[in-house]
């Protein structure tokens, strides 16, 4: 039997969907309209910058951004074009590959991360307390590892 939401759950969840929502296109229209570069080109292009040579096992780096394999593949196309990232083969077992940032693709990182960082703070940090942004922290962490968990 199906366990309705009350109507505060209801508009608890709903809040929810339009903040995630609003606050996704906001921070993508902003990389796109300053710079270029998708939400997505940019978490690709942030997780690669982290990594040790500035590569990743595109498995691992779609694990990582939480995409398809077959979605990255095309996103990593469009930014190989683009000259962001490029492709190398992986000479250890040559049934993967890496992508790999390429300096363009560290520089337009480097121009757009204090214009993305400003937004995350105007449109989400500085909106909630200290504390309401901590409790969103937690509960997000909450709800990923409640996921993940069901998903192994």
């Amino acid at each position: 039997m199906t366990k309705w939401l009350s109507a505060d759950e209801q508009q608890s969840w709903r809040s929810f969907i339009a903040a995630w929502t609003l606050l996704n296109h906001q921070l993508n229209d902003d990389l796109q309209s300053r710079h270029g570069l998708t939400i997505a080109d940019y978490e690709i292009l942030v997780r690669l910058s982290e990594t040790q040579c500035r590569r990743m096992r595109m498995s691992e780096l779609a694990e990582s951004t939480l995409a398809s394999r077959s979605r990255l593949s095309h996103q990593v196309g469009r930014m190989e074009a683009a000259g962001l990232v490029t492709r190398e083969e992986c000479t250890e077992d040559r049934r993967g590959s890496f992508a790999v940032l390429t300096e363009a693709g560290w520089q337009a990182l480097a121009d757009a991360a204090p214009a993305h960082v400003t937004g995350v703070r105007t449109h989400l940090v500085d909106v909630l307390s200290k504390s309401e942004f901590k409790a969103l922290g937690d509960a997000c962490q909450k709800i990923t590892t409640a996921i993940s968990q069901e998903s192994d």
